[in-house]
This record gives C-alpha cells, structure tokens and sequence, in this order.
C-alpha cells in the first residue's frame, strides 16, 4: 500500500481552505444575485447548495454509523448532531488531519508506534478517511458545482456580457470538477494494494480527459437550454433516468440498507449526466464507448438544430467561439481518454494475480484491516 506523505497533508490542508473558501463563495454569489433583484438564480444557487450538503451529511453519517457499530453509541449521538447541523465534513476533516499528521510527519521521522498500533493501521486509517472525504467531494462536485456552472454558463450566454472574472470563475469550476474527480483516483490508487502510484503524466492525462469532455458537455446543454428550456429540462431528465434505471440493473451492493443503496443509485444517476461513472469494477470498454458516442451524436445534433432553425444566431460571434470550444473539447476529451486507457489505466500494468478486474482496477481487499466502501465505487 502507498503511503500518506507530508505533500499529501499539504493537499488535505488545501482541501479544508478550499471547501470553506467555497462555501463564502457561493453564498457572496447568492446574495449578489439577491441584491440585483434576480431572485430566481438566488434560490437556485441555495438550493443547489442545500441539496447537496444535505444528502453528502446523509452518506457522512451513514457511514460513521457502519465504521463505528458496536461502539460507544453517546459518540454517535454527537456525531449525528454534528451531521444535523450540517458540519459533519469538518468532523472527517479532524480525523483526516489528526491520522494524517501522524503518518506524515511521527511516523516517517522515526515513528512511535507500538504493536498494538503499528504504522500500517495509521497509514491505512488515514488513506480510508481522506477516501471517504474525497468520495463525498464528488457527491458535492455533481449534486452542487455542475448544476451551478451550468446556470452561470446559461446566465452568461443569454445575457451576453464579457465579464472576464466570470470568465474566470467558470474556468476554475470547470478545473475544481476535474481536479475532485483526479483527487479521487488517487485516493483510490493508495488504498489499493498492488497498484502503482498515480505520476504526474497519468494524472495530467486524466485530469485533461475529464476536463475537455465535461466541458463539450455543458457547453451543449448550455446550447440547447438557451434554444428552449423546457427542451433541456426533458434531456436532462431523460438522461439521468437511463442513468438511474442503468444503475439499478448493475445491482449495485454500495450501502448497508436498500434505501441508502436507492439513494446512491440516484446520485450515481446524476453523476452520469455529465460523465462516465463506473460502479461495479467491471470491463467497461464497451460502455464507455456507447456513453461518449451518444454524447457526441447529441453534441452535434445540437449545433446542427442550431444551424437550421436558428440561423439568425450564428452569425454573432458569441456563438462561433462557443461552438469551437465544444467541438474541439470533445475532441481532444476523447483522444486523452484513448491515451489514459491504452497506456495509463492500471490494466496496463497490474499484476495478473493481484487483480479481480484488471480494467477497472478493482482488487482483493484481504489484506485490509476491512474491506473499504470505495471497493464498490469505482471510478474511470
């Protein structure tokens, strides 16, 4: 297994920062929209926030229910208070923070762990808790920041104004949903056995995988919601519908009890509007195909509906740019995906021994002090 170094508790410091530093974020934007007297976007952009500090402190909860049964159940009762008024995160921070100095800095100059605390149960308690954290972030990533990047994108292209630090607070959103998704593969890597560490190159290659196709993406259902809106609703519904009856039909075994595991399913289904989520640990290459396939036809059907029935709009160089940027972000998504699979994926160096499924990167868990939740969510 990786180890937690001392440049990885420098990230989870940054993480903390990032998170509050979101939330100021998001409620300066709410109130700035408020004050214009646009209070429609000020209720959306809450309650894109409520919804998804709700069911993250819902699964935060769960699972300190499941890691901590038998225990102390007075433990519990704060630590639902905690998740009740919506701070259960910091709580995971704390742990993160007070496992991942331990491992990063006592124990790596020179250690003071006895037997019945060796090393190893530090380094793996460390590497479950950032994991988990970094599985809520990509609950937060889809159920919050891509439904808002996508209303910022909307209220830009309608109303048409050239705001450079909109420009720039869009951009970064679109970074913050690759690098979330980046952070999580690396969680993943170290809490595996038998996995090499993800280099720089791998993770650049990822990183540029993610961040072009979800950008062609959102671009296209900024496209066709500024066409007609209610068109976009019924897309997006249908899509997270094929989503959702899709995870169903995999079975998926992520949580204890049917209503949470119904819950997951829901979320998993919002997960793959806007990209590739895979949840069982199996070969997807066939699946994979078909999802940025389908979103390509789409893509283009798009800027062909444009070109027919909207002529008029072509002509403004608004438009021009943004259907460069969709075109050649997809593109380019897709060439990186190609690269990130045919030299980068662990199947391309995975022990045949030590892997269950070599594609996905899913391995034996014996080893382990318990057999982690991420053993069932899988990301590509």
């Amino acid at each position: 297994m990786m180890k937690f170094t001392k440049q990885n508790f420098i990230f989870l410091v940054g993480g903390i920062v990032i998170y509050v530093v979101d939330i100021g974020l998001d409620l300066w934007v709410a109130s700035k929209y408020f004050c214009q007297g646009q209070y429609f976007w000020s209720i959306l952009i809450l309650s894109f926030r409520g919804l998804s500090s709700l069911i993250t402190q819902i699964f935060s909860y769960e699972w300190f229910k499941n890691d901590w049964e038998g225990t102390d159940t007075g433990k519990l009762k704060w630590i639902f208070l905690a998740h009740l008024f919506q701070c259960g995160i910091f709580i995971r921070y704390w742990f993160a923070l007070k496992y991942g100095c331990q491992a990063a800095f006592k124990q790596n100059s020179g250690g003071d762990a006895s037997e019945t605390d060796p090393p190893n149960y530090i380094q793996k308690q460390v590497i479950d808790v950032v994991t988990d954290i970094n599985m809520l972030r990509v609950f937060k990533t889809f159920l919050e920041t891509t439904p808002q990047l996508f209303v910022q994108i909307y209220i830009l292209m309608e109303h048409g104004k050239n705001d450079f630090c909109q420009y720039a607070a869009i951009f970064v959103s679109f970074c913050g949903i690759s690098v979330s998704m980046v952070d999580y593969q690396v969680s993943l890597r170290k809490s595996l056995p038998d996995k090499d560490e993800f280099h720089v190159l791998p993770k650049l290659v990822y990183l540029f995988y993610k961040l072009l196709t979800i950008t062609s993406w959102i671009l296209s259902i900024s496209l066709i919601t500024l066409l007609s809106v209610r068109s976009s609703v019924i897309l997006l519904i249908f899509l997270w519908i094929c989503g959702f009856t899709w995870t169903v039909k995999q079975h998926t075994t992520f949580c204890k009890s049917m209503k949470m595991e119904y819950l997951y399913r829901t979320v998993v289904g919002i997960i793959l509007i806007f990209t590739f989520f895979n949840i069982k640990g199996r070969k997807t290459k066939y699946c994979i195909s078909i999802y940025y396939a389908t979103h390509t036809v789409v893509t283009l059907g798009i800027l062909l509906v444009y070109m027919f029935l909207k002529p008029s709009i072509i002509k403004g160089i608004d438009f021009v740019i943004v259907s460069i940027l969709t075109i050649l972000s997809l593109v380019l998504g897709i060439i990186f995906l190609a690269v990130y699979y045919r030299c980068f994926h662990p199947t391309a160096y995975c022990r045949p021994q030590a892997c269950l499924d070599e594609v996905d990167g899913e391995a034996e868990q014996k080893d382990r002090v318990k057999t982690g939740r991420f053993q069932n969510f899988l990301m590509q």
